[in-house]
């Protein structure tokens, strides 16, 4: 009966230390530096929008470098995780349009990022 019973809180003991190593390698896992893009979309009376599709491109020149997409979520809010370092990024509603209505007219924000940091933006649709 004692047998057993030590048998049962080594194998308990050893499964701590499992976990214990397992958390301890994972709090040494080196992150890469980012910055974050982080906005809101909302309506003419500036509300938040739900289910707007966003594009945030990496921009060299005037061309993009790299583009990601989002859908904004209940709060009519998305972000994206971006290499740190000195970049300019556009982000942008893509909406439908009728054909009268030109794709100069659609929500776009300039952002410059410079280092690691959080930049907030704010995408208005206008209708």
């Amino acid at each position: 009966m004692a047998t057993i019973r030590n048998l049962r809180l080594a194998c308990v003991a050893a499964g701590l230390s499992c976990l214990l190593a397992a958390s301890a390698s994972a709090s040494e896992k080196k992150t890469e530096p980012y910055a974050l893009i982080f906005g809101t979309v909302f309506d003419a009376n500036n509300r938040p929008v739900q289910g707007v599709k966003v594009k945030i491109a990496r921009m060299k020149g005037d061309k993009p470098d790299k583009t990601w997409e989002h859908v904004s979520d209940r709060r009519g809010e998305f972000a994206q995780r971006v290499p740190a370092g000195a970049a300019d990024y556009l982000v942008w509603a893509d909406i439908k349009r009728n054909k009268k209505q030109a794709e100069s007219t659609r929500p776009e924000v300039k952002v410059h990022v410079e280092s690691d940091e959080r930049r907030d933006v704010g995408l208005h649709l206008i209708q």
